[in-house]
């Protein structure tokens, strides 16, 4: 390290601007941008007022997020310490819906994914109101894929009620939900996680179409089964399941004692 400063040749002004930029958090650096700025103005004396509403700590320390394809809703679960059970906060209505059940594979194909994901990216200039990337094409979805075909990219949860494969939400919604991601990701939650279901398990008209759909896309049911598991695993113990990778793309679950569970193992990211 020390070589390096000293190859840069770093300015004393400039070492001095690293430094007081350092110690800001990351709630502080959001807020230099207009449209973040105006979510907080919005959202965050509300947010806290639903909060305290629910007997829930504010801010949110940790984050998780699931989404329904089928059913087109996104539900928020907080919790403020690792070995606390999420409780859910929110459940917000999507919008609009592109493609249809099933993971995606190629770009231009308008799928949203399916899977488990982690948010990767805060775009507080998005074109979309306010956006949060997701870390997708994954391990999974790069394994899955036939060699020769492009996987595509830039999946969001994103305002603006619109959808070509993303998840789109209203745009006091995304306000909503990004400042909550922006306070749990100040607090040190580097890997929020975001499952995406094709439908809500249980709900009989879900299932119904779901099972429908076994002949038309038959190679779609192993996922469907292990994302049926990660599902009815957090409703029990209402903490994350590890998920992990094979070597032909299959999300595997684990299921770990209490002490064990990690937030960040359960994203089903590149790692």
């Amino acid at each position: 390290m020390k070589k390096f400063w000293k190859g840069v040749g770093l300015l004393p002004g400039l070492i001095f601007t690293l430094s007081a930029w350092a110690q800001h958090g990351f709630l502080q650096q959001q807020l230099r941008y207009p449209m973040v700025q105006m979510a907080y103005h919005n959202k965050d004396s509300l947010l806290k007022a639903e909060f305290a509403a629910k007997g829930l700590k504010w801010p949110p320390r940790y984050l998780y997020i699931r989404s329904f394809k089928y059913d087109s809703q996104l539900e928020v679960w907080v919790k403020a310490n690792p070995e606390d059970s999420f409780r859910l906060f929110k459940i917000y209505r999507i919008c609009a819906l592109s493609g249809t059940m099933g993971p995606k594979r190629m770009q231009g194909d308008y799928q949203v994914p399916e899977g488990f994901y982690y948010i990767n990216h805060f775009n507080p200039r998005s074109s979309y109101h306010l956006s949060l990337g997701l870390n997708y094409p994954n391990t999974s979805d790069l394994l899955s894929i036939q060699h020769d075909s492009d996987p595509g990219g830039d999946i969001y949860i994103h305002g603006s009620c619109v959808s070509r494969g993303c998840i789109p939400l209203t745009d006091s919604q995304i306000e909503e939900l990004y400042l909550l991601a922006v306070y749990a990701h100040d607090a040190g939650q580097d890997f929020i996680p975001v499952h995406i279901f094709p439908i809500r398990f249980g709900n009989p008209q879900s299932e119904n179409y779901l099972s429908s759909l076994n002949d038309v896309n038959p190679a779609a049911r192993q996922l469907w089964q292990t994302l049926r598991e990660a599902y009815t695993y957090f409703n029990k113990a209402h903490q994350l399941p590890v998920i992990m990778t094979d070597t032909k793309g299959q999300y595997v679950m684990a299921v770990p004692q209490p002490k064990e569970i990690d937030i960040s193992q359960a994203t089903g990211g590149r790692g």
